[in-house]
Order: C-alpha cells, then structure tokens, then sequence
C-alpha cells in the first residue's frame, strides 16, 4: 500500500456543476473518512412558487437549472396540467418529447466531450485536446449546435424555454422546419458514429469498478421512457408516479446542503445508466448496437458506465427524433396561430410532474386552490437522489485505489463523482439553522 497515510481535500471537484467536495482520511492503512460533502447555499424553489399563478410555475421553475431548463419546464407543465386536467394533442405530445430529446442531446454531448474525454485523453480540460484532436473537438462542437438549434425550433431559445405552455405550445414549428431538422439529425449519425469510436479506443481506461445498488427511473410497455411512465426500480418492480414519496424518502445528512434519498437500500442511483438498465430493449437500433459496441447490457452496476449510456442515450435521441417528425409529416401537421393560448379552465387541485431529464427522474407536485394560485409544491432533483450513491460509491471505490499515488487517487474519486454529472447547485435544498 503506498498510501497507509493519506489526507485528501477536494475543493471543488472540476469539470461538473456546482461545488462539491471530497474529503478522505486515512491512517495507518485505516479509513478513518470519505464523504461527499455539498457546500454551496441552498435554493428554495418550492417556497418561490407558493403563492404564484398557475401559468407562472413553469417559467419560475425552469430557472432551478440551466443545462434542464426544458426538463423543468416539462415536469412542472405536467405537474400543472394533472392538477386540472388539461390535456394536450397527440401532435403537442410528439413536439414536447423531440424538446426533451433535444436537451438530452445538448447536455449528453457537453458533458462527454467536454467534461468527460479529458480525464480519458489524460489532460486537465478540452483546451489541450483542441490543439490535440481538432477534429473530435469540431464533431463535438457540431452536434451541441445542432442540439442548441433544435432547442431553439422547439423551445423558442437554448434554454429556459418560452413556447412550452399550459396545453401545448405557444408556436409550433413548421413543416419545412421539421424536415430541414430531420435532415440535419439524419446527417448526424456518422458524427455520431464517430465519437462513438473515439470512445471505444479510450474505453480502456474507465475503472473496472462495481457496486451493487438499486436503479430507478420511468419506463413504459411501449416505448424508452423519457416524457411519461411509472417508476420503474431494479429491486421492486413499477408504481405509478402518484406514489414518488415512497421511492424518494428524502433525508438530511449533517455535512451537506443538499438532501439525500433512499428506496429499499441505502441509496439507489437515478440517470442514463438507471435508464439502460431499465428500459435496454426500448432503445432505438443504432443505441442498442451502440451499447453493445462497449458490452453495454443490464444490469451494470459499473457507475464510470453511466458515461457510455449517455453516448447510447444521445444516439437514441437522434433516431427517436428523426421517427417522431416522420409521424408528424405523416399525420399532417396541424397549423396554429402564434402566441396561441388555449382555452383553460381554471380550478383547485393537486398534480404531479415526471419526467426524464439528464441526470435522471425529476419530480414537480403542485397544489392549487380554486383560483389558481399555488399553496404547496415539492420538485425532488435527480442530483438530489443521486448523492447518497455517490458517496457509497466512493466510499467502496478508495480501497481498491489506495496503492496508487496520491494524484491518481485524486483523479479516480473525482472521475467517480464526474461520472454521474452531477447538477450540484440544483439540489441544495436545506439549512442548517443555528439558534442562539
């Protein structure tokens, strides 16, 4: 053992967002400490929305993050249309589920190709390797834009939406805009394929590393479930998302701002991993054979893979597109006015929001009283419920490091953390108050 002493202080783990430390003690051999700790303050999202109109929610809420703005917005829009009992067309449905596979597409790329390829490529940022590797880092440029400009048909901008609205969309895209998108993701799929293969020869140098946990995410008969579906879990099977609270059981640890969750075992992990595993035979056939390219098939219990299934998640999202806009050309689109406002009647009741979005299962209850205004709410964060198995995570993985140095020790617990792509900011949600 090279390192029967060790004491590390991580502040904060780079390349991922937010603060986030990593604390390790170890004496005579012995680990005395390892936690994941969260420092940053906390963001009460919850508190912000009471007292707020119905049709309010979903722009305040889209705030709570920047890289899942559409994902919020999606999540509290249905939160709010279960509440009174809108429903939208089958056309509107299809727009909103090409919106999530957008934002799906902007943050799987930027997080592998940014964030990701450089602990593979054994440099401290991307800035090295677009000296290195210029033509990786163009592909990778390439398809975030192409990922940006779908957002921007869909969405009205990159982020923080404005055309998603109670009951539809405030603007559709038209037709022509649909076609030229399909090509263009129609056109993607050798760029796909490329970065595909710039991962498989680095492949090599994810951990070897396995803990059993639970995985838990959407999943649906008939499709990869993103937009809607039951809680599905590795260890208990599906229940409706009427009943989330007894999946998350959110708890508070002493040494961070943000809250932890737990099912039947100490921690469970939510993402693209917990997706895969879930929902593998849902995937599209370029993803499944993508999956299949790294031995990727379920249940993997390696967390560096989570990596790996954002690559096949972003390859689904591609063809899951180019299929939904084909059955819009098929249909026949159906025109709207601009700035459309559908017709709602207004009334008190109690709704929840689930949806997929990159970091994993995210969760919107509102309730509203008869004029519209919210008197409670609850958004439980996929960060959030990830936390606890990150730390279990390394707590298991820095005994099979400790005879590396001490960098490498270092690099192997923050690739760890790095692996879950943490959205750190988004899960603050408590205080520790100090009475005097």
């Amino acid at each position: 053992m090279k390192n029967p002493n060790l004491n590390l202080e991580v502040h904060h783990v780079t390349r991922v967002e937010g603060h986030g430390n990593i604390y390790v003690n170890v004496r005579n051999g012995v680990i005395e400490k390892c936690e994941w700790n969260i420092s940053e303050a906390p963001r009460f999202f919850e508190a912000m929305v009471v007292g707020r109109q119905w049709n309010e929610l979903h722009h305040i809420t889209s705030r709570i993050c920047g890289i899942c703005s559409i994902g919020h917005t999606l999540a509290s829009l249905k939160a709010t249309e279960a509440a009174m009992g809108i429903k939208i067309s089958d056309q509107d449905l299809k727009l909103r589920k090409i919106a999530l596979h957008a934002e799906n597409l902007q943050s799987h790329i930027l997080h592998l190709g940014f964030l990701v390829l450089p602990d593979l490529m054994g440099v401290g940022s991307v800035i090295p390797l677009a000296a290195s590797n210029p033509e990786e880092v163009k592909t990778v440029l390439q398809l975030h834009r192409l990922a940006n400009e779908m957002s921007n048909l869909l969405c009205g901008r990159t982020t923080h939406p404005q055309r998603l609205i109670p009951g539809g969309f405030s603007k559709i895209p038209s037709l022509k805009e649909l076609k030229e998108l399909k090509k263009q993701l129609q056109e993607s799929i050798p760029k796909l394929q490329a970065v595909a293969a710039l991962f498989k020869s680095v492949a090599h140098k994810f951990p070897e590393f396995s803990r059993e946990t639970e995985f838990i995410a959407l999943t649906k008969t008939d499709e990869y479930a993103l937009y809607d579906g039951d809680i599905g879990s590795t260890d208990t099977g599906k229940a409706p998302t009427s009943e989330y609270l007894s999946f998350t059981n959110e708890y508070i640890v002493p040494i961070s701002t943000a809250k932890r969750a737990k099912h039947v075992r100490e921690s469970y992990m939510v993402g693209a991993l917990a997706r895969v595993n879930i929902n593998f035979e849902k995937l599209s056939p370029l993803a499944k054979r993508t999956a299949e390219l790294f031995d990727l098939k379920p249940v993997c219990h390696n967390p560096f893979m989570n990596n790996i299934a954002q690559l096949v998640e972003v390859v689904h999202s591609v063809e899951d597109s180019i299929r939904l806009i084909s059955e819009i050309e098929a249909a026949g689109l159906k025109s709207q006015p601009d700035y459309y406002k559908p017709d709602i009647a207004v009334k008190a009741g109690r709704g929840i929001g689930a949806v997929e979005v990159p970091r994993g299962i995210l969760f919107h209850d509102y309730t509203y009283n008869q004029k519209g205004v919210c008197t409670k709410a609850n958004c439980i964060i996929p960060t959030n419920q990830n936390h606890g198995n990150i730390e279990l995570d390394l707590k298991a993985l820095l005994p099979t490091v400790l005879d590396k140095t001490e960098k490498e020790i270092e690099l192997s617990l923050e690739m760890l953390v790095r692996a879950y792509d943490p959205c750190i900011s988004c899960s603050t949600h408590c205080i520790r108050v100090h009475f005097v």
